[in-house]
C-alpha cells in the first residue's frame, strides 16, 4: 500500500464499499495499523474541497474524492488496488484538503 492509491474500503452501514485514496504518508504506513483517507463518490459537485477523476485516471468514470469527509480507518480493512493517482492529482488532493481544513 502506497499514499495515493486508490484502493477498494467497505464502510460501514449506511454506506458501502467504495473506493478510497490513501493520504497518510508511505514512511509511516508499515508502523501503523490505521490510514488516513479520502472516499471517492460518483457524485461531482465541483467544488474546492474536491477533485475531479475520470477513466483517464483509471477510475471506471466520472467521480471525484471528497476532501470533506478524510477519516482515520483500520490497515487491515483496506482492500484491493484500483489505480494509484498522478503526481499532479495528488497535488490537487493536496489543495482541496487544505481548503476542506481551512489550512
Amino acid at each position: 500500500m502506497k499514499r495515493g492509491e486508490i484502493r477498494w474500503y467497505k464502510f460501514r452501514r449506511p454506506d458501502k464499499k467504495r473506493p478510497v485514496v490513501v493520504l497518510t504518508r508511505d514512511s509511516v504506513l508499515e508502523y501503523l495499523g490505521e490510514v488516513t483517507v479520502a472516499p471517492i463518490t460518483s457524485t461531482v459537485r465541483d467544488i474546492p474541497s474536491e477533485v475531479f477523476l475520470s477513466e483517464v485516471d483509471g477510475m471506471p468514470g466520472d467521480c471525484a474524492i471528497n476532501c470533506d469527509h478524510i477519516q482515520t480507518v483500520s490497515k487491515a480493512k483496506i482492500g484491493a488496488l484500483i489505480t494509484a493517482l498522478s503526481h499532479s492529482k495528488m497535488l490537487e488532493v493536496g489543495n482541496s484538503t487544505r481548503f476542506a481544513l481551512d489550512l
